[in-house]
Formats: structure tokens, C-alpha cells, sequence
């Protein structure tokens, strides 16, 4: 099934959802599922809405830029425009296509994030600690908590490696691709002739632990009763 495919089916399932569950004819059970599926499609189908206007928005500017007779500063606005919504297009396709991924049972989990200083000395231990500053940055522009758990820094404000949780809606989802080594080229701050050098850091993200209740039955259990031989027994 082609990516066109998928979009199609998921607008054709988002329009059954929501003409089915305004009939109101259906039981508590069967509303509350099909209600729950509404729910995790909405966001894809309004993507998707956002892709099919942006797609007519660029068809009708190259239909303005290839006009031979049009004005020539009104052609030269349309190939720049093109090109801007271009990139949102592709960033939304983007997202859509991630927003299809199937989903993980830990994706609603929140997140243990560990970032550890790679090869580079001084400025690897640099790029870590500004890895995890975006991250923190990250996680308050989504409203998320984040909770630095504990750290190992350099004495120039850099860290060896840092360990903190994210609690918030869908973090294990958002931020389990982060995992991996990521690599930096600039020229660091301790370096005084100016060359570029390569550093590199390694992200763990892990969804954290849920509380489990474990029920023992007693008839499961076995008690066991000594009588102590010695003095005093």
C-alpha cells in the first residue's frame, strides 16, 4: 500500500468514526471503543487536512509561475512562496507519516533520558551539556516535567554524562527516536586557532517502569513453622 494509499484510508475510516458515533445508536461499549479509535486518528486527520491545503496552495502558485503572460515581479513572489510552503509541506508529510507509525504500548509512558559525553575531551562534554539543555527547552515548550536526576559535570560546564526523567502526555513517543550517537562539527570554545573539530555524544531514552500490582492468593502461599533446638529455643 502506497503512502497515498494510507492517507486515503485513514480520511475514509475518520469520516466512518464520526457519522457512526453521531448516529447515537450505539452501546456504551461499542460508542467508548469507536470513541477511543476517533480520538487517535483525529490528529493524522487533521494533518492531513493541513497537507491537502498546502498541496493546493502550491498547485495554484505554480500554475501563477509558469503563466507566460502573467506579471513578471508576481511570477518571481510565486516561485518564492512555492518554495516556502514547499518545506512546510514536506515537514507536515513528515509528520504524518511518523503519526502513522504503529504504535508502541509504551509510547503514553514518561521517559528516563540519559546523555553521555562521547569522543571529543573537553567539547564533547560540551555538546552534551547543550543536548541536554535543548531538551529541557524541548520538554517546557510541551509542558512536560523535566527532572534532572542526576549529573556528572566538567569544570567548564560541561557533562560527563547526566541522567533525567520526563513526565508528560505521549514522551516515551516523542522522544524514543533521540536514541543514539549524535555528532557535532564547530569550532569549540576552547580551541583558540579557530579549527572545527568533530565531537560526539550517546542519548538513551528509555520508557520508565509502571507500578505493578501483584496480588498473591493465599492459597498460593506456603508457611513454614521451626521450632529453634538450641538454648533458648
Amino acid at each position: 500500500m502506497s503512502l497515498e494509499d494510507s492517507f486515503h484510508r485513514v480520511l475514509r475510516r475518520h469520516a466512518e468514526l464520526r457519522d457512526t458515533l453521531a448516529s447515537g445508536t450505539l452501546e456504551p461499549e461499542r460508542m467508548a471503543a469507536l470513541s477511543k479509535e476517533y480520538a487517535e486518528l483525529e490528529p493524522v486527520a487533521v494533518k492531513l487536512a493541513e497537507v491537502e491545503s498546502l498541496r493546493r496552495e502550491v498547485a495554484d502558485l505554480e500554475a501563477l509561475a509558469e503563466d507566460a503572460d502573467g506579471d513578471p515581479e508576481m511570477r518571481t513572489l510565486a516561485h518564492e512562496e512555492i518554495h516556502e510552503l514547499g518545506q512546510r509541506l514536506e515537514a507536515c508529510e513528515h509528520e504524518v507519516q511518523v503519526l502513522l507509525l504503529p504504535r508502541d504500548e509504551a509510547d503514553a509512558r514518561n521517559a528516563i533520558l540519559e546523555v553521555r559525553a562521547g569522543t571529543g575531551g573537553e567539547e564533547a562534554a560540551l555538546f552534551a551539556a547543550d543536548l541536554l539543555a535543548m531538551y529541557q527547552k524541548y520538554a517546557g515548550l510541551r509542558g512536560w516535567r523535566f527532572e534532572l536526576l542526576g549529573a556528572s559535570e566538567t569544570g567548564i560546564g560541561g557533562i560527563r554524562e547526566a541522567t533525567a526523567e520526563v513526565s508528560g502526555r505521549n514522551v516515551f513517543e516523542r522522544l524514543k527516536f533521540e536514541s543514539g550517537v549524535h555528532r557535532v562539527q564547530r569550532v569549540p570554545e576552547t580551541e583558540a586557532q579557530g579549527r572545527i573539530h568533530t565531537s560526539a555524544a550517546t542519548v538513551a531514552v528509555l520508557p520508565e517502569a509502571e507500578e505493578v500490582d501483584v496480588q498473591i492468593d493465599d492459597k498460593d502461599l506456603r508457611v513454614d513453622v521451626f521450632r529453634a533446638s538450641g538454648a533458648g529455643g
